[in-house]
């Protein structure tokens, strides 16, 4: 029994065996008939997509956006003029305050006392003044002197009457001797009495000029008397924004020196303050004299939120000199500020298109690569395939370049996917859209801004440096 079990399981292996011998060779005889034939390659990847943007041209304005800093058209330091207590505040910290709006009260009592004894001075000095004008002594010298003429007349009728009478033994001679002495003393009297008169006159006009002199005096201690307690009240010089005041009701000011109260600030119009470089003063000195410079009106204020402030200002101003440490000019311009939204201080950047490019090639700027200095973009062609162009580059108008050299209109620059394509490689383009970027060269902003005529330009009494 088992031996008919062996022979069974025998007999199975070799059908086995012998069906997988069939099969190989069956394998076998089929790579043989195709030994000569190439295996099929693998099919080639698409080209890389990329996004292009056509070679625009358009005249275009040129602005420059340059750092600013605001400032008020006028600052004053509201002081103490003199030594007092403070009295009164009448003022907000913060708010607007009209020219000549009282802002402090001063204790006023030692200066009222001033101006009372000046005027009791005055007083005095013009009742002086009365009496050195009254002409009594004056009158009281002529009488003496005509009495003395008077006086002089009798001795001199009486000398000459005795004279010869004592010459002829007619009258004794002491007579004649008394007569003489009388004489000489009348003389002596006359002279007396004129130098008396001529002493008066000239009193007279001494105590005269001295009164009007005091007179003058006490009228000036009045002045100064009543400016003090003028001072006594402080009031505003100019419209404009007042700060927080510095001292507090009750403490002793300007003792020593003028003490600050507060500060007001003119600021509407408000000044903005920038630089521009020596180079740039000369080019658009330059473009003025063609005649290609744009208006220097219509700045833009661009605020520190990144905001475009809504009022547009002009130039006033530049500074008078170059600064010799940094080659850099002054430039002063002004803005409206009716919102007092501007304070001074701030910062900012002042926008200004000051040229305009006629039919400028633009491209965008993320389309520009720099390789060893050089400025290359990558185009693709009419056949799809990447083509390698050096430029030369001019100024940036917001996300655009102008390109002076290198481009024609209508090419098409790669702006993304350029790291997966190369110079003469194919790939499969998708195109911008042409609005996008014209509107953003509709609203594109850079390069230097005009400054004024040096002709035009007013004293700077504060160019930021100040």
């Amino acid at each position: 029994m088992a031996s008919s079990q062996w022979f069974i399981g025998g007999r199975s292996c070799s059908k086995a065996l012998a069906t997988l011998g069939i099969v190989c060779l069956t394998l076998s005889l089929c790579a043989c008939g195709k030994e000569g034939e190439k295996a099929p390659q693998a099919a080639a990847p698409p080209p890389p997509s990329v996004v292009v943007a056509e070679v625009i041209q358009k005249t275009v304005p040129i602005y420059s956006e340059f750092v600013a800093q605001t400032d008020a058209m006028d600052t004053v330091e509201i002081r103490a003029r003199l030594a007092a207590f403070l009295e009164q505040i009448h003022f907000t910290e913060g708010t607007l305050v009209k020219k000549d709006q009282l802002l402090f009260t001063l204790d006023k009592r030692e200066y009222e006392a001033q101006r009372d004894q000046a005027r009791a001075q005055l007083a005095k000095a013009e009742a002086d003044l009365a009496f050195a004008k009254d002409n009594a002594r004056v009158e009281t010298a002529k009488a003496n002197l005509d009495v003395a003429k008077a006086a002089l007349g009798n001795a001199e009728t009486d000398e000459r009457r005795l004279k010869p009478l004592a010459e002829r033994k007619a009258v004794p001679q002491q007579d004649y001797d008394t007569a003489a002495a009388r004489l000489d003393a009348a003389r002596a009297g006359m002279a007396s009495q004129r130098a008396a008169l001529e002493t008066a006159q000239v009193n007279q006009k001494t105590d005269t000029q001295t009164a009007q002199a005091a007179v003058l005096a006490a009228k000036a201690s009045i002045a100064t008397a009543e400016l003090n307690l003028s001072f006594c009240e402080i009031k505003s010089p100019i419209d404009g924004l007042i700060g927080k005041r510095e001292v507090s009701v009750g403490n002793l000011v300007g003792k020593g020196e003028a003490t600050l109260l507060a500060t007001v600030s003119q600021i509407d119009p408000a000044r903005v303050y920038l630089t521009i470089s020596e180079a740039q003063y000369l080019l658009y000195q330059t473009l003025r004299n063609e005649g290609k410079l744009k208006s220097d009106t219509g700045l833009e204020l661009i605020l520190a939120d990144g905001s475009v402030y809504p009022h547009k200002g002009r130039f006033t101003f530049a500074e008078r000199a170059v600064d010799v440490k940094t080659g850099t000019l002054a430039l002063v311009t002004e803005f409206p500020n009716p919102e007092q939204l501007l304070r001074p201080g701030m910062f900012g950047s002042v926008r200004f298109a000051g040229q305009v490019a006629e039919n400028a090639i633009l491209i965008p700027r993320i389309a520009v690569q720099e390789v060893q200095g050089a400025k290359s973009v990558l185009v693709v062609n009419a056949e799809n395939a990447v083509e390698l162009k050096t430029i030369t580059p001019g100024e940036t108008v917001g996300d655009l370049l102008i390109v002076r050299r290198g481009l024609t209109p209508g090419e098409r620059v790669i702006v993304e996917g350029l790291q997966k394509a190369r110079p003469g490689s194919k790939v499969n383009p998708t195109v911008a859209p042409a609005a996008q970027a014209s509107a953003t060269a509709e609203t594109a902003k850079a390069a230097p801004p005009p400054v004024p005529k040096p002709t035009d330009a007013k004293a700077a009494g504060k160019a930021k440096g100040k």
